[in-house]
Formats: C-alpha cells, sequence, structure tokens
C-alpha cells in the first residue's frame, strides 16, 4: 500500500462513520508561543478540544504536516524524522473510548482496508498513578474485542499519557496499538514500547480527559474528546515490508538524487547512509517550512533558526559525501515531485523554495569558509600547546561564533595532530542551550490556546493591527505570522522596508481610534465562498474548511479566523508600538502592547 492509498483510505473509512474531512493546518501554530512548529495532529484543533465548537461539526478527519525537532542530531538512524505526516480522527464531545478503539480495531484488520493479523495485534493502556486511575475502560473494550489479557499491557505515564503539545492544555492517558514484526524477543522484559524492533507501533488513540493547568495539577474536562494519530510514513514502512522510513516511496526518489549528485550509493558504508538519510530528512523538512503559508525564511531566531539549522546540517553532510556545488535545490525538486497532488502549495511556492535554499546554501559556503580562515589564524598557537588538545572553549567559539561545525573542527585538527575536547564543547554548548531556553521561557509565558482575557484582547488586537497596516503602507500588506501571550503580541507582515516613524505612528492612531469607539466583536459561520463574498481577509488561503468564523470589528475589519477575540473593544487600554523591525528578508515584525 503506497502512502497516497493510505491516506485516502483513512479519510474514506472516517467519512463513512460521519467525520468531515477538514484540511491540515499551516506548520506554524497560529497564536501559541509555546513551540515553535505543529507537532501533533492535535495541534490546530486545540481550541475545539478545549471547548469551542468547530465549524464542521463534532466528528472530523484530516492529515496533518507536523514537524518535531527535539531529536534533530539522531536523524540519520533508523527511526528519526524531523517532518512527519499524521491521520487523525476526533471526537469533539461526541463518540469516547469504545467507538474509537473499535473503529481503529475495525480498520487494522478488516481485509477491505489494512488486514493485519489479529495474533500480532498488542495494545497498551494507562496503568494509573497520582494524577488519574488506571483506564479500566480502554482495558475491558480491548477485551471485548477479542484482543486476549496477556496482550494488553498496563503501561505508566511516561508511555501511555499524551500531554499537552505546550506547557498548559488538553491531556489524558491513551492507548496505543502495536504489530508484531517478527523479530526475535530481545529478553523477558520485552515489551510494546521496547527498542528492539520486535513491536512495531501503529496507531495511538488518546483520550482527553483533563486540562493540565499552569501549577502542574489536572483537572477533569467537563466533556472528554477523543485524539487519534497514525503516521503515514511508518504505517506504509510497515505495510509495505520495508526496514526502515528510508526504504519507501516517500525518501528512495530523493535518495536516488543525492546518489547522482554524490556519486556515492546509500549503502555503501555506514557513514554514506546516515549522510544520506541526514540530507533527505532535512531537505524535504526545509522544503515543507519553505512552501509553507507562513513564508518562514532563514534567520538566527525561532523557526527561522531550526530553518537555517536544518539547511547547514544537509550541506555539512553533503561536504562529507564530497559535494563542492550547491545541490540542495535538485533534491527539493524530488520533494516537490514526492508531493504533487497531496502538498501542492510547494510546487506553488517552487520559486521561493529554490531562491531561498540557494541563498542560504551560498551564504553557508561562504561561512565556512571564514570559519576555516578563523582556525588557520588559531593554528600557530594551538600547536603550541604541548596537550595537542583544542579547548572545547575554543571549539565553541568558533561554533557560536562563525557558524562552523565541531565535526569541522576535529577534522582540521586531525590534519595537524591535534585533537578536540569533545567533552568540553558538548558543555559549553549544553550551558548554551540551557541559557537559551530560559530565554524562550521568560518570553513566552502561557500555556497552549491561551485563552486569558489579555491574550483574548491581543488576539483581537491583531486584527486590528493588521488592517491599520493595510490602510497606511498598502494592500500589499500580508500577515506571516503572529505570537501572541498575556503581556504582548508580536505580528510579522510583508513589507519591503522598515516604518517610518510617522507610518507608526499612524498605524497606533488608527487602531486606537478603533478602541475609543468601543467596537463590537461579532463572529458568524459560514461557507468559504460566502466569507469570501464579505470580503473577509483569509490569511493562509487554502488552508480553510468548507465551514469558517468570520469575526467583525465594527465595519473596520473582518478576517476569517478561529478565534478566541474579545466580544467588545471596550476597556482594551491603549495599543502602542514597542518595536519594529526585520524579521527575515521583506518581512517586518512590530511588538506592540497594550497600557492601562
Amino acid at each position: 500500500m503506497t502512502a497516497n492509498e493510505l491516506r485516502r483510505k483513512y479519510i474514506d473509512f472516517f467519512i463513512a462513520r460521519g467525520h468531515a474531512e477538514i484540511s491540515g493546518k499551516s506548520l506554524i501554530p497560529e497564536n501559541d508561543p509555546t513551540v515553535l512548529f505543529t507537532t501533533a495532529g492535535m495541534h490546530p484543533l486545540v481550541p475545539y478540544l478545549l471547548g469551542q465548537d468547530h465549524p464542521a461539526g463534532s466528528r472530523l478527519t484530516d492529515v496533518q504536516k507536523c514537524i518535531r525537532t527535539g531529536d534533530i542530531e539522531s536523524v540519520g538512524d533508523a527511526s528519526h524524522l524531523t517532518f512527519f505526516e499524521m491521520l487523525g480522527n476526533w471526537s469533539l464531545r461526541d463518540y469516547f473510548k469504545k467507538e474509537a478503539l473499535s473503529w481503529s480495531y475495525e480498520f487494522l484488520t478488516s481485509p477491505e482496508y489494512l488486514g493485519l493479523e489479529v495474533d500480532r495485534i498488542s495494545v497498551t493502556v494507562f496503568a494509573g498513578d497520582e494524577d488519574a486511575p488506571f483506564d479500566q475502560e480502554s482495558y475491558d473494550a480491548w477485551l471485548a474485542l477479542g484482543i486476549p489479557a496477556e496482550r494488553i499491557y498496563k503501561l505508566p505515564k511516561a508511555d501511555n499519557w499524551w500531554g499537552p503539545a505546550g506547557q498548559t492544555g488538553p491531556c489524558g492517558p491513551d492507548s496505543e496499538m502495536f504489530y508484531d514484526t517478527g523479530i526475535d524477543s530481545c529478553g523477558e522484559d520485552c515489551r510494546p514500547g521496547c527498542h528492539c524492533g520486535k513491536y512495531f507501533e501503529i496507531w495511538n488513540n488518546v483520550f482527553m480527559q483533563y486540562d493540565k493547568q499552569a501549577d502542574g495539577s489536572f483537572l477533569p474536562l467537563a466533556k472528554p474528546c477523543v485524539d487519534t494519530g497514525m503516521g503515514v510514513e511508518r504505517t506504509i514502512t510497515m505495510l509495505q515490508g520495508q526496514k526502515n522510513v528510508y526504504e519507501t516511496e516517500l525518501f528512495v526518489p530523493l535518495l536516488d538524487i543525492i546518489a547522482s549528485i554524490s556519486g556515492h550509493s546509500y549503502q555503501e558504508s555506514a557513514d554514506t547512509t546516515q549522510s544520506f538519510r541526514v540530507i533527505a530528512d532535512h531537505v524535504k523538512t526545509a522544503t515543507m517550512i519553505l512552501g509553507d503559508e507562513t513564508g518562514v525564511k532563514p534567520s538566527n531566531l525561532g523557526q527561522g533558526y531550526i530553518l537555517r539549522r536544518l539547511i547547514r546540517r544537509a550541506v555539512r553532510h553533503g561536504l562529507k559525501l564530497g559535494i563542492e556545488e550547491d545541490f540542495l535545490g535538485q533534491v527539493a525538486d524530488g520533494v516537490i515531485a514526492l508531493y504533487k497532488g497531496v502538498y501542492d502549495e510547494l510546487s506553488d511556492r517552487r520559486d521561493t523554495i529554490i531562491s531561498e535554499l540557494a541563498l542560504e546554501e551560498a551564504q553557508f559556503r561562504k561561512t565556512l569558509e571564514h570559519g576555516h580562515k578563523e582556525f588557520d589564524k588559531l593554528l600557530p598557537n594551538l600547536l603550541r600547546n604541548p596537550k595537542k588538545i583544542i579547548s572545547g572553549k575554543v571549539s565553541f567559539r568558533l561554533y557560536d561564533t562563525y557558524g562552523f561545525p565541531v565535526e569541522l573542527t576535529e577534522e582540521l585538527a586531525a590534519e595537524h595532530g591535534l585533537t578536540v575536547d569533545r567533552e568540553g564543547f558538548d558543555e559549553a554548548f549544553k550551558k548554551h542551550q540551557e541559557a537559551s531556553k530560559k530565554g524562550a521561557d521568560k518570553t513566552f509565558k502561557g500555556g497552549l490556546a491561551d485563552d486569558s482575557e489579555m491574550s483574548m484582547k491581543y488576539h483581537t488586537a491583531t486584527h486590528l493591527l493588521h488592517e491599520a497596516l493595510r490602510q497606511v503602507l498598502g494592500d500589499h500588506v500580508a500577515q506571516k505570522g503572529s505570537n501572541i501571550t498575556a503581556e504582548r503580541l508580536r505580528f510579522d507582515f510583508v513589507h519591503p522596508e522598515p516604518m517610518t516613524p510617522e507610518q507608526k505612528k499612524a498605524v497606533e492612531d488608527l487602531v486606537n481610534a478603533q478602541i475609543e469607539a468601543k467596537l463590537p466583536v461579532t463572529m458568524t459561520t459560514m461557507t468559504l465562498q460566502e466569507a469570501r463574498d464579505l470580503g473577509a481577509r483569509a490569511l493562509f488561503e487554502g488552508k480553510y474548511d468548507e465551514q469558517v468564523k468570520v469575526y467583525r470589528i465594527g465595519e473596520f475589519s473582518t478576517e476569517v479566523c478561529g478565534g478566541p477575540h474579545v466580544e467588545s473593544l471596550e476597556g482594551m487600554g491603549m495599543f502602542k508600538i514597542k518595536k519594529e523591525q526585520s524579521s527575515s528578508r521583506g518581512v517586518r515584525r512590530i511588538r506592540a502592547v497594550l497600557t492601562a
């Protein structure tokens, strides 16, 4: 079964059971400061899991693009990916555990769908702890479906609990499904979740029963929801009888391109295998980010920093394969071809994707050249060191100041009979990460889908700001992302040059005039076409479902948006732009506050 066939079978299965197919959302979370990327299928639906009504109804199904960056350094092994697709079906206060598990079992075992062997399926359920009790309901449901007790594993929170995507939000116990690959057990403690490869995770049903609070406590949700996820890449790997995701049609064409460019074969050695995988994964993820409607570009902050890191790591592994010329665009074209008809926004934004990759690749090669020169300057003093060791401090300075990878420092050191204190480098790098994390924690307070009064005020203020910018700067202005906390708003928008003091003052005056007028904020659910006919601004064309929410602020602003917003501008406070600066090429960033 191909990835295309799996996506369609899954969606059709749940449509037949009363679910509405909705479109996947942007890779960049809207108005969520706690994470950089959409990390799971549930992420865009958090407001609805918390209680809002979804325009498409209470039963939903979709395919969601996701990115997880916590294990970038592990990419290259058989299992880690940064970009992946998640199939999901959702119950918003409709059906619960019995129906969800029954349908999962049917889709997995029915010959009409995946047709997996029943006696090779094992499942896990939450064992219970001080926060929540044992999931007896899921356990009983699996028994009723015919899974014997010896293949139902009771596991702790570390294995069978889905925490919120950010620091707070909906969460609860999950029940995971595993398929026995036929590999011999690694020992008497072998069980689903073991890393020996015997048990292959297929699917996860998350039961959103709790809302995690900022103080770490768990409050029961008044009306629980169901959130399920099946990874496209992992599932087709199993269905096709492959050993890992890189041997499926979602990667093999990319590996072939890399082979033709480098002159090496994929399985030539362990090192070439790793480099092929890193390049394929990272260029795919970079292509997805650059092809996203939010228009993120390489930079030294946030999503742009992750994008830059992925691109540079791919170039670094290209150098390891002996690729001296720019090559990322060729691999990106392979990615675009792979997802034609699935993510056509990649084809639509091809020119931007290829040009940004070329710019960043060329810039990094200059960075490497500069770092090489800096190393040469340091070399005489380094050679005088009787221990012939380059300290962690020096190697980290080359990395942090000049972007010079420590692996290259090690290679150059070896050429001159030197070694690098890698432990010292790792310690310096860890301290840098901890400092960065603390800085992010100070900046980004609040939790996922924060619906506090101040956050709603700031969310509403972004609509006012967007319209004011268009009136002052011109119709070319378009939102490229926002980040909202209870203390401030951050708003990215298309504009080619810095704003003048007069322009900033004009924008502030326009926003404050609407606040002083105490305009009402109303919401209407309508079709996307009706919203267009009304003249509503849709920030990300092509990523809305057929039924959408349209928020109107008096006669000043009309936008398609998921919410939440205040009901009136009365009491919003005074709007003040604190900073206006470049975010990336052709994109400006405003930080603003509301004061009493």
